[in-house]
């Protein structure tokens, strides 16, 4: 399985990424969900990844993990403390603006998933893709040397 793990983690990083996407882009205009501003800056740490990652899958190069590890650790938590406001009203701070609440959970599955919750996993699997993909045998990983 880790091996697995190796070989495809950039791809299975880049799908979650996709996933993520297309699912914040759905959520906000289909469904017709106002993003907050934790939700945007969660939003300027995803959006990069499906195309760095697309990118790098392409080309089987994981010499772009490194850079990617910033964006997922930062947007990882940003939604991390958007899932703890929205959880627990005590620990509330004054970070969104009168116009859009953080706080209001525009779903809630199950009693404890939300949207922020939903970011924060894809942030997570794409960590773990990324140091599994980081980690791959040479034959099994290509080093971007393509000339182009």
């Amino acid at each position: 399985m880790r091996r697995f793990f190796q070989i495809y983690g950039l791809y299975l990083a880049w799908l979650v990424s996709v996933v993520a996407t297309l699912g914040s882009l759905y959520f906000s205009e289909v469904m017709g969900f106002v993003p907050c501003k934790l939700c945007w800056w969660q939003r300027i740490f995803m959006y990069p990844q499906a195309l760095l990652l697309g990118m790098a899958s392409y080309r089987d190069d994981r010499r772009v993990i490194p850079y990617l590890w910033p964006l997922s650790a930062v947007g990882g938590s940003i939604s991390a403390f958007h899932y703890v406001q929205e959880q627990l009203p005590g620990l509330r701070l004054p970070v969104c603006g009168a116009d859009v609440s953080c706080f209001t959970p525009w779903i809630d599955w199950f009693g404890f998933i939300t949207i922020p919750f939903m970011a924060l996993t894809a942030f997570t699997l794409i960590l773990i893709c990324l140091a599994l993909a980081r980690t791959a045998p040479d034959s099994a990983a290509g080093q971007g040397t393509d000339p182009a």
